[in-house]
């Protein structure tokens, strides 16, 4: 299978009611919409384009977020949107294109689907090798920012777990978000990512208050596999009852290697209309 940075590369080459929360935590609830992140389903995807997003729909999300359009115009991609009743807050994009001159087209294309967030999805390994490589990046990043918000659009990094091994002392997240301005780089914190990681959400939801508006919503077992929400031992209520602090707005379910990725996302799916947070 290939994975998150090939698909985006390949996709990008072909192509050529969301959930507001308030200020302070209301009384536990129901989480009213949910989202997907449709890596999940990509393969389906990629074989009919139409079909999965309605058949994600049916399942009842509202939201989605891309990795990719799979040789449909953004005018193609907002139809078919339209066509079933969804809404796509974030695109993943390749880092790349800030510096390659390819990042003006990406946020043409984010504005005109009608995404909010333009979402850096991964930092390629030979370009993180040291901190003062993270800091470099942190600048790259501050510089996308800058033009995304110009747009008229928002800028968001997506974490894996590799930032959250120590090196030289510190933690690379830390070195990365201390070099980037907080009131143009947001998160999209993967949960699952930064759990196995050995890191606490809660910490950086209090560090980052209000910082953290797209959250990756996918469940680990103890042995660290990755599962459909609600089948591994993150305690998902105790994390999503601190949504306000974080400042979360959109929640994505996602599972990167489902054995039946529609049966994956209608599971996580029952889980978390269930919760109440």
């Amino acid at each position: 299978m290939m994975d998150r940075r090939d698909f985006i590369g390949a996709a990008a080459a072909v192509a050529g009611g969301s959930f507001l929360s308030p200020i302070l935590d209301p009384p536990p609830s129901r989480l009213r919409t949910l989202g997907l992140q449709l890596y999940t389903v990509r393969t389906a995807l990629e074989r009919d384009f139409e079909g999965t997003l309605a058949r994600v729909a049916r399942i009842g999300y509202r939201e989605v977020e891309f990795a990719g359009y799979f040789g449909h115009t953004p005018a193609q991609v907002r139809a078919a949107l339209a066509a079933n009743h969804l809404t796509s807050p974030g695109n993943h994009v390749d880092m790349q294109a800030i510096s390659n001159g390819g990042w003006s087209r990406i946020l043409d294309d984010t504005k005109a689907v009608g995404h909010e967030y333009v979402v850096v999805a991964w930092t390629p390994e030979e370009l993180r090798r040291t901190l003062d490589d993270w800091r470099r990046i942190g600048d790259l990043y501050n510089r996308g920012a800058t033009q995304a918000r110009a747009a008229g659009l928002a800028f968001a990094y997506h974490n894996h777990s590799y930032e959250f091994e120590p090196m030289q002392g510190q933690i690379p997240y830390d070195v990365l978000l201390e070099a980037t301005d907080p009131s143009l780089v947001k998160l999209e914190m993967d949960l699952y990512w930064i759990t196995r990681g050995g890191k606490d959400p809660l910490d950086y939801f209090a560090r980052y208050p209000g910082r953290i508006p797209l959250v990756h919503v996918k469940d680990m077992t103890t042995d660290r596999r990755m599962v459909d929400v609600g089948a591994g031992a993150i305690d998902w209520h105790r994390i999503l009852a601190r949504h306000a602090q974080a400042g979360i707005r959109h929640y994505f379910v996602e599972h990167d290697e489902p054995s039946d990725p529609f049966v994956s996302i209608a599971n996580s799916y029952r889980y978390l209309r269930r919760l109440r947070v």
